[in-house]
């Protein structure tokens, strides 16, 4: 396992090994986004159980871009004497944190947000609710709003930025056909469809210059009907790099894909492991920044044959952490075996309710045994 262990290098963020922690909603924030001390535990549980980078849970970048409760927030400067002790804990830890900023679009509850959520497109059977088509207006709103996230993510002491353009919020509606049918620049070919998000790289850079790393979360494909495909997939990613983003992070579905989802179930064999894979080789053909690779990785074997193959610089996981959060220090430590993590996806129930996401399966085991 040599090369999960190598030290890697993101434009001049140092990382001790080959392991991300890919951005998890956690539900442990107050109801306004502020930082609480259950979060902070939980990113300083992370750090020091090895982990080589931490990426936040996804941060509103503007109150109208929540997507669930308890969401950690980035909207005002009020929020970040709380980011920052997050920061410190995670460092003093001996860790890396970068943080996710996003904007949930049409998957923004109205009844949390308190109005129609932003859409990319209006259009005959896009929602059942209320909605409202984006204006020129609202699209330098969201650009600005996405550089003050960098700006006050770099206050706070974050390593760096992830943009969010993944599993159907609304970076990533801009890039689906499926969501995107505008008929201006922003709309139509990929490279209109990728403008918002140059447009954004552009306006972090000018904020917290380039030597701070910039990344981006992006589907390879929607796996919906007439959604993002490989190959603008690729061609997306492309003008990214150009656009001065320093890795990319692959994931793909989105949150109404069912079976072939963000988060599938049931990844219990090798061969359901990474089903990014075969997307991920097209993306290092044609890429020359570092890939994130996420996606079903449960084991050892699985996460060291990515790297020795290319496929992948640095292995993406979510899921596995909630349960074991020192899973990379077991393996370091030689105690090979997949995580235990079984994909039931139960570990959200409990954030939806308040109480911030856990594996359940792990303490129904510990009931039993107690």
């Amino acid at each position: 396992m040599k090369k999960l262990f190598e030290a890697g290098v993101i434009n001049g963020m140092e990382l001790a090994n080959r392991f991300v922690r890919s951005a998890t909603w956690e539900g442990m924030a107050t109801k306004d986004g502020a930082v609480t001390p259950k979060l902070i535990g939980t990113m300083t549980t992370l750090a020091k159980g090895g982990i080589g980078l931490i990426i936040s849970g996804h941060a509103y970048v503007r109150p109208q871009g929540q997507a669930s409760p308890g969401q950690l927030g980035v909207y005002a400067d009020e929020l970040i004497p709380g980011l920052r002790s997050t920061c410190t804990a995670v460092h003093d830890a001996g860790g890396k944190i970068v943080m996710q900023l996003a904007h949930a679009g049409a998957f923004a509850p109205e009844d949390i947000i308190g109005q129609p959520p932003l859409v990319v497109s209006d259009y005959e059977g896009m929602m059942d609710s209320a909605r409202r088509e984006m204006t020129a207006q609202d699209m330098r709103d969201l650009v600005d709003a996405f550089a003050q996230g960098a700006r006050r993510a770099q206050a706070a002491g974050f390593d760096g930025v992830q943009i969010h353009s993944a599993h159907g919020y609304l970076l990533s509606q801009f890039l689906s056909p499926i969501y995107n049918q505008r008929q201006d620049a922003y709309g139509g070919s990929i490279a209109n469809r990728t403008r918002i998000h140059q447009e954004i790289c552009q306006a972090i850079r000018g904020t917290v210059g380039k030597d701070y790393p910039m990344l981006v979360k992006m589907n390879c494909q929607d796996f919906a009907e007439n959604g993002l495909n490989l190959e603008d997939s690729v061609q997306a990613a492309g003008l990214l790099a150009q656009a001065g983003v320093d890795a990319i992070e692959l994931s793909g579905g989105l949150l109404s894909s069912k079976k072939l989802s963000p988060c599938r179930l049931a990844i219990n064999t090798p061969e359901k492991e990474a089903y990014f894979r075969t997307e991920a080789q097209a993306f290092k053909q044609q890429l020359d920044i570092p890939l994130l690779l996420v996606g079903g990785i449960r084991s050892p074997e699985t996460a060291e044959q990515l790297l020795e193959q290319g496929v992948a610089d640095y292995i993406s996981m979510s899921r596995p952490l909630i349960r074991e959060p020192g899973l990379i220090q077991r393996w370091q430590a030689g105690e090979g075996g997949k995580a235990q993590c079984t994909s039931d996806n139960l570990c959200f129930g409990p954030g939806m309710k308040g109480k911030g996401i856990y594996c359940v399966t792990e303490e129904r085991v510990k009931k039993k045994k107690g």
